[in-house]
């Protein structure tokens, strides 16, 4: 049975076993080659350290107007509100729009929410709730800017260079976040939270730009879905369909509705637990963007997607949390923030990856929708609760949750894939190293026979 427009020519379903495959050499920015893609890397550049700084003013922001770490987190969930609510929605959206205009429309809406923001602060009129509507705002703006941008990535590039350029565009990402923090705690220690914001809002000048002087000669035709009834539930049956893409976007869900709350647990830290101010917080999401740099580009090596990757960078991700919840010391838990970010951003990227090529090219907006949407859209359900337990019961009592139920979903979705792939458990000696690895149920028999 047809599971929807391309179906029959989609590629054959990734297992387990499939995806462990020995991965290909890649030059590791060979998709920078493409001018293209070129272009809107640069303003991707610009744009996001304008978004961090933004984050990172707004979370200040409205943990200074009213000292809550639950009202931190219902700004945060607010933000991705929109995503849980409407995120399929865009997807189809994006699958019957062209991409291009599409995200000058979604960009420019971006922009103008950071500037009206940035003027009631700077003008002394900012109350906590224009900070909940404007990121309700940008919440509504992402729900289709995001899969369009992931989506767009393979028209500038082709299936060729997916995996690299989607790994370059975490790698963008995180070396932002390695600058915009880093401003951001000297506007807001030096002039105010609203500059920050004035700086986001002019920042969407550069992607804008990039969009516009791109040709659209080279983009690559994408047959784009018609209009019709169904599309929405045709996307959900096609992911229900396929194993290799629904364990992968269950099990960041589950990461991202839990493990992913850092604006509420590192301002808690920064001022309730080590009382470092907003210095602390940006030092301590700068270290964290470090180490989500490395990931990003070790990603961008691998020539091959491997699920196994997830499930331990999932499982060493929520071990991380718990060790840097219980750490005492303001520099040791400001360390643990870059292993942190190695394997969040690797399970970040290793899913993104693995869904956007086991997906036909004619269903990937609603499949990225999806996956964004439960990534994104499980922090209105996850950051007010962890929001009230940091209150309740303290900072490292909701780290350490998190960490738990990461390193959880981790090793219950592995086996489940294990069980899928027909693969076991094997732990043995490997040039006097001890190895633990699945392999192929037939493969361990043969092994047993010789």
């Amino acid at each position: 049975m047809s599971s929807g427009p391309g179906a029959d020519s989609a590629p054959a379903p990734a297992t387990p076993d499939s995806l462990s495959a020995p991965p290909r050499k890649s030059s590791m920015f060979s998709s920078l080659r493409i001018r293209n893609y070129r272009l809107f890397f640069i303003g991707q550049v610009v744009s996001n350290t304008g978004t961090w700084m933004q984050r990172i003013a707004q979370d200040w922001l409205v943990l200074s107007l009213t000292g809550s770490s639950a009202a931190v987190g219902i700004t945060t969930a607010l933000q991705f509100l929109p995503m849980l609510l409407f995120g399929l929605y865009g997807g189809v959206l994006v699958d019957r729009l062209p991409k291009r205009p599409t995200l000058l429309v979604t960009q420019s809406a971006m922009a103008l929410t950071g500037l009206v923001l940035a003027f009631l602060t700077i003008s002394g009129h900012v109350q906590v709730w224009h900070v909940y509507v404007a990121a309700f705002a940008v919440g509504l703006a992402t729900v289709v800017d995001n899969p369009a941008r992931q989506s767009f990535v393979s028209e500038m590039v082709g299936p060729e260079q997916l995996q690299n350029a989607v790994s370059l565009n975490s790698a963008n990402f995180q070396s932002a976040r390695l600058v915009g923090p880093a401003v951001a705690g000297v506007l807001i220690t030096g002039v105010g939270t609203g500059w920050a914001f004035l700086f986001n809002g002019l920042s969407f000048v550069a992607p804008l730009a990039s969009l516009l002087l791109m040709r659209g000669r080279d983009l690559k035709a994408v047959q784009r879905a018609p209009r019709g009834k169904g599309q929405l539930r045709e996307g959900l049956h096609y992911v229900a369909g396929r194993p290799d893409l629904i364990w992968p976007i269950v099990l960041v869900g589950f990461i991202g509705t839990f493990g992913f709350n850092f604006p509420v647990w590192l301002s808690a830290y920064a001022d309730d637990i080590f009382h470092a101010g907003a210095g602390a917080y940006s030092l301590f999401n700068t270290l964290m963007a470090v180490g989500s740099l490395v990931g990003a580009l070790l990603a961008a090596r691998r020539g091959t997607t491997r699920l196994r990757v997830l499930i331990a960078a999932a499982a060493a991700f929520g071990l991380l949390e718990i060790v840097a919840a219980v750490t005492p010391s303001y520099w040791l838990f400001a360390l643990l923030m870059i292993p942190i970010g190695i394997a969040g951003l690797t399970v970040n990227v290793t899913a993104n990856t693995a869904v956007q090529m086991g997906t036909d090219p004619a269903m990937r907006g609603r499949v990225m929708a999806l996956f964004m949407m439960v990534f994104m859209g499980g922090t209105p359900v996850g950051a007010p609760i962890v929001g009230w337990i940091t209150d309740a019961y303290g900072p490292r009592v909701s780290f350490a949750l998190g960490g738990v139920v990461a390193a959880a979903a981790a090793a219950t979705i592995g086996l489940v894939l294990a069980r899928i792939g027909d693969l076991r458990l094997s732990v043995g000696w490997n040039h006097g190293h001890p190895s633990v690895a699945f392999v192929p149920r037939d493969r361990e028999q043969l092994t047993a026979a010789a």
